[in-house]
């Protein structure tokens, strides 16, 4: 299957950085892999492909967290495909440096084919399909049975597909797509979110029948001597 190779995007080249590429043996690079290695254990079944990657409100890192996740997980030989599904306010390609002409929108519309909006990034064996246009109807979309013929596609290709979408309480897209992936793993940043919107959001995944299979706990201020432990 042709996968288009990566362009350049029109914001400035390395406005947004990806610490997993750029500083492999960092602190950070190596909490990222261990997220990595937990997941693994979480989803040992080799069917276990779809990663859904959410936050309760914006602003937790939540799409730093799976560009990142995506990056160690191709680091590692993995074939993965990273799906843009916060078709409201997309961030992904501004991570990868790739155009967001078309993408995950044009694709569930039926205006594209998978292999038009596939694109390569700079890291071998790491996928993206962008969020493309901004639809009026996200959750229209997102329901449509478009989205299962989609995953199953996808599930044939790749060794493992990561979703980011909206935060849990902002919209109801993340819910819809939580009951189609095999797992769904809750950033929550400290000092940033409160405790009842982690419930309420943990309540919602729970209604929708959502596989929580771990949660990450982001921005938590440590001093150095607490690394090694």
């Amino acid at each position: 299957m042709p996968n288009r190779k990566k362009r350049k995007s029109a914001h400035n080249p390395g406005e947004r950085k990806l610490v997993t590429q750029i500083k492999t043996d960092s602190f950070i690079a190596e909490q990222y892999r261990t997220i990595r290695t937990n997941l693994q254990f979480s989803l040992p079944n080799e069917k276990s492909k779809t990663i859904l990657v959410t936050s309760s409100i914006p602003g937790e890192g939540k799409s730093t967290t799976a560009a990142n996740l995506a990056v160690v997980f191709a680091q590692e030989g993995k074939k993965v495909l990273i799906i843009d599904a916060d078709m409201r306010r997309p961030t992904l390609h501004q991570l990868f440096d790739v155009f967001n002409l078309e993408g995950l929108s044009n694709l569930l519309s039926r205006q594209r084919k998978f292999s038009e909006v596939v694109q390569e990034t700079e890291i071998e064996n790491l996928y993206i399909v962008p969020s493309g246009n901004i639809p009026p109807n996200h959750s229209e979309l997102l329901y449509s049975k478009n989205l299962d013929l989609l995953i199953n596609h996808v599930k044939q290709i790749y060794d493992i597909i990561i979703f980011d979408t909206p935060p849990l309480l902002s919209v109801s897209d993340a819910l819809i797509l939580s009951n189609k992936c095999d797992g769904t793993l809750l950033i929550v940043s400290s000092g940033k979110v409160n405790k009842t919107d982690v419930k309420k959001a943990i309540t919602s995944l729970e209604t929708s029948q959502a596989k929580i299979i771990g949660v990450v706990l982001n921005n938590l201020k440590m001093n150095r001597s607490s690394y090694y432990y």
